[in-house]
């Protein structure tokens, strides 16, 4: 089941049973400790299980003229009620094998009774008994669906008790204390919900078993074997008639005893629902051992404080989420982003918050769900470039919305590119929707376009000046404002990582992510070394149920450096970026996937996770030969005998015999032409530089033996990119 499924229903349950789950367990918490301080100073004599009955007995026979009953209670304490030699009635906890008094049984205080009845039937009686046994068992579902939950936040069963990637206080403990705690809530749930059914006879007695000796001498009861733990209660004859039986209360059965032959007269085997009663209610309340009384106090304590870490995580979670005060139809601002990452959208944000802290209404949106909208004045586009000069995954509708869609008003608009210049297409689809509003009868350019690089805080401000100044609106002008890292970044630990050589400066970097997050291969991670505005994005592998980057490190290199620098059990903070327009297909019978250098990470975790035995053909193009390929070799091996991998191609470029991808490409172009034209799937990560030149070698081969260019396969998203 996924992942939301178990945490909404944890939250559910939680949320119905709150109150109740709340009272329970500060008056179980009071119980616990009364359970603990009923054995404090202890009546319980030392070897107590080797005491005998025929050890005992004829003793107490001796001291006392008329004995009533003897019991023992769930602490082992030796109970008598009798008359003595100086006919003094005497009710006491005693010393079996001398018969000394040593004690007085004290009755419950008002207020421990009080406790009790609000635990058991919160004072509702039947009712109330109703109430908390349903929550006994929401108890136990929450436990379960908790227990599910660590699994997935551990990645599985041999993790559960590994370290722990803290967020933040009420996260790392409520899961901290979660584990610990889990066997004995387990417990206390589910044997509240056995004595809540058998309250209500949910159970059916079984039929007891009794049976009659029509001759005694045949079975006796042995007093010389059965020692004083094994009973329960024990009732003396009232007379020495031979009609007065013994009646021997033991934890499994009720037997009767004839007094001078020692025959036994009948026997009643108790149900399996009695025992188990017994059994539950020594485990729910501890009075049967004070550690486990002491473990109990604990776990009721720790469910007082789920209940609070639970419902702070709960907020915590909602307080980020991004929700418009004003409707698009009613806004008299209308903020529009393309982000593939969502740095744009950070930008963006700010932005909002100053409009509608001074009193304006505005609205934000993705480019994707462009409208119209009545009362619009201004019309902000914050937008990123994907690939070259390509609209971002959450802006690959606008331009068609744009046709269909005529604004009736004039409308003011202005475009805010964001991207970074050491690529060579900067801000292209910036440029690009400002080109084409320029063309829209209703739009009126109302400042030139502005360009933002490697999301520059001061850059923005040279934008929020001009427009503020035209606008006549006092936005901010400080960068720290908008020069912030985004919140709520995920904790991701470092489970391993390579080494580098001298001829190998790639390395594997092994992340465990956190509970909460949902990533697959060809998702991207988002890394800020330096803790600020700068993000740098690697391609993600699962490996395991982990994330996995293959990282080269550059010289001087600000992420890579930071990467390799890290060690195994640190943490880093990230954001894992959905990726959806790199997926691997579901439906797809043959791929080919193609990478260079660090590329193939994402390509790794895809056939790990090939569990439908897609045909994958791996193509792939490194420097030399090294440790690291000869990982990639093994792994591939292993994957093509699981059928994971149909083949893996590789080309190096500075052995001997020196080639390239494309020439392994060239050398299957009959396998490519037939793959593209029987709607195959071409997957390629790596470095833009490669990415033009495979698909220029594609092109040439769907050209010649297809006559048909690769543009036409691209516009069936038969050719996937993720390259940089």
């Amino acid at each position: 089941m996924t992942l939301s499924f178990w945490r909404y229903s944890h939250l559910a349950l939680a949320v119905f049973s709150a109150v109740f789950l709340f009272l329970a367990s500060v008056t179980g918490t009071i119980l616990a400790v009364d359970a603990i301080q009923e054995k404090i100073p202890s009546h319980r004599v030392d070897n107590f299980e080797a005491i005998t009955l025929a050890k005992t007995l004829p003793k107490l026979r001796k001291i006392y003229p008329e004995i009533t009953e003897l019991s023992i209670d769930h602490n082992q304490f030796v109970i008598l009620q009798a008359i003595d030699k100086d006919g003094n009635d005497i009710n006491a906890y005693i010393d079996p094998v001398t018969g000394k008094v040593i004690g007085t049984p004290e009755k419950k205080s008002d207020f421990i009774k009080w406790i009790t009845g609000l635990h058991r039937s919160l004072f509702l009686h039947e009712t109330g008994r109703l109430f908390i046994g349903i929550n006994a068992f929401l108890l136990l579902l929450i436990a379960i669906s908790g227990f599910v939950l660590v699994l997935k936040r551990q990645k599985g069963l041999r993790n559960f008790f590994s370290k722990i990637i803290k967020e933040y206080f009420a996260q790392y403990y409520h899961v901290l204390l979660g584990r610990l705690a889990l066997i004995p809530i387990l417990i206390i749930a589910l044997s509240g919900t056995y004595l809540s059914m058998e309250r209500f006879h949910l159970f059916e007695n079984e039929n007891k078993t009794e049976t009659k000796n029509s001759k005694p001498q045949k079975k006796t009861f042995d007093f010389k074997q059965t020692s004083l733990a094994e009973i329960s209660k024990i009732e003396f004859p009232f007379s020495e008639d031979a009609e007065d039986y013994y009646t021997f209360e033991l934890k499994d059965r009720k037997i009767e005893v004839e007094q001078y032959s020692n025959a036994i007269v009948s026997e009643e085997l108790y149900p399996t629902s009695k025992l188990l009663s017994e059994l539950s209610l020594d485990l729910h309340t501890g009075r049967a051992n004070a550690f486990w009384a002491f473990v109990l106090g604990l776990a009721s304590l720790n469910i007082l404080f789920f209940i609070y870490s639970g419902f702070a995580m709960t907020f915590k979670r909602r307080a980020s989420r991004i929700t418009n005060k004003f409707k698009a139809e009613e806004s008299k601002y209308i903020l529009l982003v393309g982000s593939e990452n969502g740095s744009s959208l950070r930008f963006a944000n700010v932005i909002l918050k100053e409009l509608t802290a001074q009193g304006e209404k505005a609205f934000i949106g993705q480019m994707n769900n462009y409208t119209s909208y009545p009362k619009a004045e201004h019309l902000l586009i914050f937008t990123s470039t994907y690939g070259l000069g390509d609209a971002p995954s959450n802006a690959t509708k606008f331009e068609s919305l744009l046709e269909k869609t005529n604004q009736h008003k004039t409308i003011n608009y202005s475009v805010i590119g964001f991207g970074s210049k050491s690529y060579p297409d900067f801000c292209g689809y910036a440029k690009k929707v400002d080109t084409i509003l320029e063309k829209q009868s209703w739009a009126n350019r109302f400042l030139e376009l502005q360009t933002v690089n490697d999301k520059s805080a001061e850059e923005f401000v040279n934008w929020v000046k001009l427009w503020s100044a035209k606008t006549t609106l006092s936005l901010s002008t400080t960068p720290s404002v908008y020069n912030h890292i985004p919140k709520g970044l995920e904790k991701l630990m470092v489970l391993d990582k390579t080494t580098i050589s001298e001829n190998e400066q790639t390395f594997l970097l092994t992340l465990r992510a956190g509970m909460r997050s949902k990533f697959t291969s060809g998702d991207l991670l988002a890394i800020y070394p330096a803790n600020d505005n700068r993000e740098r994005l690697y391609s993600i592998g699962t490996h395991n149920g982990n994330i996995q980057l293959a990282v080269k490190l550059h010289p001087n290199g600000l992420v890579s450096g930071f990467l390799y620098n890290l060690n195994v059990g640190d943490t880093i903070k990230t954001q894992i970026i959905d990726n959806k327009a790199f997926h691997f297909p579901k439906k797809a019978s043959k791929v080919a996937l193609i990478s260079n250098g660090t590329g193939i990470a994402p390509f790794l975790g895809m056939i790990e996770q090939n569990k439908k035995k897609t045909a994958i053909h791996l193509y792939s193009g490194f420097r030399q030969k090294t440790e690291i390929t000869k990982q990639y070799q093994n792994f591939a091996s292993e994957m093509i005998q699981k059928q994971q991998l149909k083949n893996f191609h590789l080309a190096y470029s500075r052995e001997a015999d020196k080639h390239y991808v494309m020439d392994l490409i060239q050398m299957d172009a009959d396998f490519f032409a037939y793959l593209l034209a029987n709607n195959g799937i071409v997957m390629i990560c790596g470095a833009l530089k490669m990415q033009f030149d495979v698909e220029k070698t594609l092109d040439q081969i769907c050209i010649s033996k297809n006559n048909t260019p690769l543009s036409v396969y691209k516009a069936k998203n038969q050719i996937m990119t993720d390259c940089y």
